[in-house]
């Protein structure tokens, strides 16, 4: 029988597993970096967005709703059955809405196609025009004429506009792939020369105001008086321990140098009276002379 005491580590080796795994599907949080190093913070671009196109077959129309939020999961539409839009945990979804004249609107398909999980790749262009170019692994839906699971992908691109950010654009979509186009500041790269500069105070880790330099100081003297109060309390506790290890001493003979302790007050009180002496000394009526 496993006693209690390895019980705990192993259940904890046998989760190990399912944490790893866990922390490789962390959820797209709008920062990427690319494989030459190039930086890129999509936050700006947070928020829904919702797109369509429309696609006449007569008798009929299409009419296709990309909704998409590159940083946070999608809200479920209210009024809206559950089986009529996307689950949980999605980042982008395409519903078709088939209209057709004397008869209500139904909705033909709902295309997952990004999950907050989703797997991704990241490209990125140095050189004019600048872009930044992501693919989201979506899951599988079955093709519209033979029914085969096709993965599904969510291709963005947002092109580098320092100045704006346009509306985002629904380029295409072939049953596999959506292509989607944004200009935004979040297509350039971060770099060094869009930093704030530094002056003289970074060097020391201030903000120019010296309120660092202040709150390093203020720390200091924290220490100092902390080490002052623990060997304050180490005198006395080791001490306590010699007086009863050594003499037995019980009560107030355990403190140590008791009699010098006994003294202190007196020795203040004689030093403030000095100090007010010779702050305010006592005048005579004779002249201003001091009493002896």
């Amino acid at each position: 029988m496993v006693s209690s005491s390895l019980l705990a580590p192993l259940i904890c080796l046998l989760s190990l597993p399912s944490r790893i795994l866990a922390d490789e599907q962390k959820p797209f949080d709008c920062h990427v970096t690319v494989a030459s190093g190039a930086e890129f913070d999509l936050t700006k671009l947070v928020g829904l967005q919702t797109l369509e196109r429309t696609r006449d077959s007569p008798p009929t129309t299409n009419i296709d709703t990309l909704r998409f939020n590159l940083c946070h999961d999608l809200e479920p539409v209210e009024g809206v059955d559950d089986q009529d839009q996307c689950g949980k945990g999605v980042r982008a979804c395409l519903t078709t809405k088939n209209k057709k004249s004397g008869q209500s609107d139904r909705i033909v398909s709902v295309v997952t196609l990004a999950e907050s999980t989703s797997t991704y790749s990241a490209t990125a262009s140095p050189t004019d025009p600048k872009f930044l170019n992501i693919v989201f692994d979506g899951p599988k839906y079955p093709h519209p004429a033979d029914s085969t699971p096709i993965s599904q992908k969510f291709n963005v691109t947002v092109l580098c506009d320092p100045d704006s950010t346009s509306d985002p654009k629904f380029v295409s979509y072939d049953g596999s792939t959506l292509d989607l186009e944004w200009s935004a500041p979040a297509g350039c790269p971060k770099s060094a020369d869009t930093k704030p500069p530094k002056d003289d105070n970074d060097n020391k880790g201030g903000n120019g105001d010296g309120s660092k330099e202040e709150e390093n100081v203020g720390s200091g003297l924290g220490w100092f008086f902390l080490v002052i109060l623990l060997a304050f309390v180490a005198y006395f506790v080791l001490g306590a321990y010699y007086n009863y290890s050594t003499y037995g001493a019980r009560g107030m003979d355990l403190i140590p140098h008791r009699d010098f302790w006994q003294e202190v007050p007196y020795m203040l009180k004689d030093v403030i009276s000095h100090l007010c002496s010779s702050v305010h000394p006592r005048r005579s009526s004779r002249g201003g002379y001091v009493a002896v």
